[in-house]
Formats: structure tokens, C-alpha cells, sequence
């Protein structure tokens, strides 16, 4: 198991190559939780994640002739970019596979940081096969994502930082998905300060750990919007420190993890991915276990989709009634829809998209239906427009 000395030593290491993150209060999130919330911003990393910190570590402990033969690593996501990075720092050729799924702009990013990218494989197992042999032909070294004492001890630093930042704390929540992050941050943790107690977060489909500290179960896996956590099997090295360190693991559903994005992103003012936000979708998901404790969470990565975090954000807001959406039965004459524009503006409500349709839907010929999507300020709010419309029409809330 590694000891804190090896997080120490790495912090010696990256130092200077991997920004020190800060750790600041978020009021906001205190006040939405119950608890006292400090975050510490791995999302702001040159990647956009922790995942430099184990990779800049581990880079750096190869022998020259490691170096000289250069390294391979599959990853869909933030790992291929931190091993890009450092590779490219260090001056090692550096290959990455990614599995044909991988968004394109994260594969843009990593070619960006100078590693050649090989999209192969329908699944993360058949890019790891394809990189296992590739690796075996061309003599490289395989850089793990979190199965390897050198990555879990580099991302400890992460725990090490934040607890020179901060002020007293009572709990460390973060993500696992391999569990590099929360074994490195747990050796740390405990021998900083021991009392704290560590706490996991994996996400429903991909919960190996949901009997915790019982055995590890086998998941259904499943499309997730966390999918930097996204991981059927945690590490052997990692498990072993959680099953020595970590008080509990807790599992959070889908829904959670998007309503925290959209809280880190409106009360924080911080973009996070998936798997950044799923420490506070735990907080979110059991506030009885963290109200009226000061609580830590790394917001590990910030690399979500533009598109994704525009979704995520508009149903977060259909689903707390900031966005209403309206089937109205209408009858089919000039002059309703601008009444019903001039009924929602002077209510206060802002018209996000309309669909008319005379043809099919309506009960008569004489009539039409109505599907409008509207902006409220909140759901008393929504209830106010409803009824405002409710006056003159026949109104259901979709």
C-alpha cells in the first residue's frame, strides 16, 4: 500500500507542472445543502482535471530508457489528456488509444497536446486489448489510469493541498470510478488528519462498491452523464487502501448528478463534468449524513460537452419549475396566439419555442393545440402564468 511519504515525494515532483488548485468556501452550496462547503478546484487544471497530477508523477519516475522507448495509455478522456501533457512536458512520444466513441472533442484536446490518438475499439475493454498489444509490439510503457501506486500517489496530492488550505473539516467526499483519486486522497487524509472521515461517491450502473465494506458486486454499467467514474471494476491497488481507509461509499442515481452541475454551475459558478459533480450529488442525495458538517469536495474535472451542459442546465430547470411547459387547447382563429404571447409577457414569462398544429392533435376541426415552452422565475411563479392562461383556455402543464 502506498504511504504518505509516496504522496509527499510526488508533490516534490509535479511541482511546477500541475497548478496548485485553489480551495475556497462556497456559501451558495452551504446554503442549498445544510452543510459547510469547501471545494477544491481540480477543474481548473491546464486538462481540466486531476488526472495530471498521477500522470506527471508517474511520467516522471521513468527511466531514460523508458522514456527513450515512450508510453502508451487508453483513456476516453481526462488520463489521455494529463499523459499528453506530461508526456509532451518531458519530451516522450506518447500514444493514446481511445475507444471510436469518444467525443471529438476530447480527442481534439489530446492530439492538441501533442500525443498521437488511435480510435479503436466499440468499448473501453476492446481499446484496452487494442493497446495492450500495441504496447507489446512497440515496447512502450503502459501508463495506467489508476491501478498503479505512482498514479494513486500522484493524485494524493489533490488531499495534500486541500488540507494545508483549508480550515477544520469533518469529511472528504470524492468520486471513484478506478479509485486512483480517493486512495490517494485517503493516505493523506489519514495521516494528516486522522479523525476525518473519507467517503466514496460512485454512480448508479457502475456502483461495484454499493455493498461496501462488503464484496464488490458486478454492475449493470449503462449510459451515465458521469462518465469519468464510469467504471465496471475498480483497481486491485486502490481497493485495497479503501477497504483499510474509507469510512463508507455511497451511491448516487443519474438524476443527482445533474442537478449538481447545475448547482456547482449557478451557486458556484463553477463548470464541472459528470464525475467533478458527484461528490455533491451525495451531499444532495443524503443531506441527513452531511448537514452541519464542514465537508470537502474536489470538483475533480470540468471537460463536459458544451452541448451536454446546455441539456443538463434546461432540465434541471424543466425539472424545478423554472422551465413550464404548456399543451393548450385553442380555438383555430386569428388573433389567439398573439393573446396568448400578450397573456404570458404581462405574467412575467418569457416564450422559449411554440408548436402550432391544426391537423392532427386538436379534438375539432374548428380548433388547434398548442405546445409552449415558457421561462419562469420559479415554480410560484409558473403556477402564476398557468393560471393566468388557465382563464381563457384549456390548459394542461407536460
Amino acid at each position: 500500500m502506498i504511504s504518505f511519504e509516496d504522496v509527499t515525494a510526488a508533490a516534490g515532483r509535479i511541482k511546477g507542472n500541475v497548478l496548485r488548485t485553489p480551495t475556497i468556501s462556497s456559501h451558495a452550496l452551504s446554503k442549498a445543502t445544510g452543510a459547510d462547503i469547501t471545494l477544491k478546484l481540480e477543474n481548473l487544471q491546464a486538462v481540466g482535471s486531476f488526472k495530471e497530477r498521477g500522470a506527471a508523477n508517474k511520467l516522471a519516475l521513468l527511466t531514460p530508457e523508458e522514456r527513450q522507448r515512450g508510453v502508451i495509455a487508453v483513456s476516453a478522456g481526462n488520463h489521455a489528456q494529463g499523459v499528453a501533457r506530461h508526456a509532451s512536458l518531458l519530451g516522450i512520444d506518447a500514444v493514446i488509444v481511445m475507444p471510436k466513441f469518444t467525443p471529438a472533442g476530447k480527442v481534439v484536446r489530446t492530439r492538441n497536446w501533442g500525443a498521437r490518438v488511435v480510435l479503436e475499439g466499440e468499448s473501453f475493454a476492446e481499446a484496452l486489448l487494442f493497446a495492450q498489444d500495441l504496447q507489446a509490439r512497440e515496447g512502450r510503457t503502459f501508463i495506467h489510469p489508476y491501478d498503479d501506486p505512482a498514479i494513486m500517489a500522484g493524485q494524493g496530492t489533490c488531499a495534500l493541498e486541500l488540507l494545508e488550505d483549508a480550515g477544520p473539516l469533518d469529511m472528504l467526499v470524492a468520486p471513484i470510478g478506478g479509485g486512483g483519486l480517493l486512495s490517494g486522497c485517503a493516505v493523506a487524509t489519514r495521516a494528516m488528519r486522522p479523525d476525518m472521515e473519507l467517503i466514496g461517491v460512485e454512480v448508479e450502473g457502475y456502483d461495484s462498491l454499493s455493498a461496501f465494506p462488503g464484496p464488490a458486486t458486478h454492475p449493470n454499467g449503462g449510459s451515465t452523464i458521469a462518465e469519468g467514474i464510469a467504471v465496471l471494476q475498480i483497481g486491485k491497488a486502490p481497493d485495497e487502501v479503501i477497504r483499510k481507509l474509507v469510512s463508507k461509499v455511497l451511491v448516487v442515481p443519474e438524476c443527482a448528478v445533474e442537478t449538481a452541475i447545475t448547482l456547482l454551475a449557478e451557486g458556484a459558478k463553477q463548470i464541472s463534468e459528470g464525475a467533478g459533480a458527484a461528490a455533491l450529488a451525495a451531499v444532495l442525495t443524503y443531506p441527513d449524513v452531511f448537514r452541519g458538517k464542514k465537508v470537502a469536495l474536489p470538483i475533480s474535472g470540468g471537460n463536459i460537452d458544451s452541448r451536454i451542459l446546455a441539456n443538463t442546465l434546461l432540465r434541471a430547470m424543466l425539472r424545478d419549475g423554472r422551465i413550464l411547459r404548456l399543451i393548450m387547447e385553442i380555438p383555430d382563429r386569428p388573433g389567439v396566439l398573439a393573446d396568448i404571447s400578450k397573456t404570458i409577457g404581462e405574467a412575467g414569462g418569457n416564450i422559449i419555442e411554440v408548436s402550432h398544429q391544426r391537423l392532427f392533435a386538436a379534438p375539432s376541426v374548428q380548433a388547434a393545440e398548442l405546445e409552449v415552452m415558457i421561462e419562469a422565475r420559479d415554480p410560484e411563479h409558473a403556477a402564476l402564468i398557468t393560471k393566468a392562461l388557465g382563464h381563457s383556455y384549456i390548459v394542461r402543464r407536460a
